[in-house]
């Protein structure tokens, strides 16, 4: 009980400690010269149309169906928010469904750059395009797979479903035959938080995509019953291990006619239901050369502490920068096994 009370008042304590100390709530990378908010960035796009979801929803993945670790009908969890579900199709609106009519917005986020307004603390889209589209940023094919699914700290919390690297450290890639599960994603959040240095630069809670938001459940047995029945689906999806997303689709959801092998890249957001550009992985296959695994082994030797700002060695402090920080940690059961 004490560890769920903590867990569930984390975020306003959280926030009271940084206005106390004068900082905002978003680790923005300059705060100071931030002036406007927005909402564009690097990720990946994990949505998927369903006979379940908004007829105008879009595919990039056929990996992960994500209604198997939603609650269509409300079983579990009593209410949300005004968006309703923003995986697995999204929402399909009145009569189906009484939330707001939504696209599938399922995505992660690997950079925020906020605004394409330098004045306003962003950087220019053409600047971004640029340097994605002229090599500097390694992009391997992107295959990942779900860790975990959990509640984060507010009250009443967001859903999540987690992709973290696992093991969260990488001493060296030289000393292993196997990359941890979803190593790809640090490594091109690593090297975008290398490369661009502008003031509204962030992550929101590596490496996650909110399913639902102010999920209030029916009970704490529902709720243990539907994190059950989320453990029991990422485990199914672990033990088929990382898969790569886009195989084969555009940016307006229509399929390449000769798709290459390896088309599993990341795509720019002007937000989460407006994409514009996809780009496809520079950084090919196989991964177990000494010339690869030593620029892996680079790239992942840092980790980029939000609290801080500043870059520490990844083996320091773990657990605690990307599991404790961002989560309730009562619902991470999936890394206790």
């Amino acid at each position: 009980t004490e560890q769920k009370q903590n867990a569930s008042t984390y975020s306003t304590n959280k926030y009271e400690r940084q206005q106390y100390n004068n900082m905002p709530n978003q680790p923005y990378l300059d705060h100071t010269k931030t002036r406007r908010d927005g909402l564009a960035f690097i990720g990946l796009s994990l949505t998927r149309k369903s006979d379940v979801g908004h007829p105008d929803s879009i595919t990039h993945q056929e990996a992960f169906d994500l209604n198997q670790v939603l609650d269509r009908e409300y079983e579990n969890i009593m209410s949300t928010n005004d968006d309703g579900w923003l995986v697995g199709g999204g929402e399909p609106g009145p009569p189906t469904s009484y939330k707001l009519a939504a696209k599938d917005s399922a995505h992660v986020e690997i950079m925020r750059i906020g605004v394409y307004e330098p004045k306003w603390g962003g950087i220019t889209q053409e600047k971004v395009i640029k340097v994605m589209q002229s090599g500097k940023i390694l992009i391997p094919q992107m295959e990942v797979v779900p860790t975990a699914v959990v509640a984060n700290g507010d009250v009443p919390p967001e859903l999540e479903i987690r992709f973290d690297m696992d093991p969260e450290t990488l001493l060296s890639a030289m000393d292993s035959t196997t990359l941890p599960v979803n190593w790809c994603i640090r490594f091109v959040h690593n090297q975008l938080f290398k490369h661009f240095s502008f003031a509204a630069r962030f992550c929101p809670g590596p490496f996650h995509s909110t399913i639902v938001r102010k999920a209030d459940f029916r009970s704490k047995e529902h709720k243990a019953a539907y994190f059950a029945k989320c453990d029991e689906v990422v485990k199914k999806w672990r033990k088929i291990g990382p898969v790569p997303l886009n195989t084969k689709w555009n940016v307006d959801g229509s399929e390449e006619a000769n798709p290459p092998e390896c088309n599993s890249g990341v795509w720019l957001f002007t937000d989460r239901e407006n994409i514009t550009h996809h780009f496809p992985p520079n950084f090919l296959p196989p991964y177990d050369t000494p010339e690869k695994r030593k620029i892996i082994t680079e790239v992942l030797s840092e980790v980029w502490d939000d609290q801080e700002l500043a870059w520490k060695p990844a083996s320091a402090g773990k657990n605690e920068t990307v599991l404790s920080r961002w989560c309730d940690i009562s619902n991470l059961s999936m890394f206790s096994r």
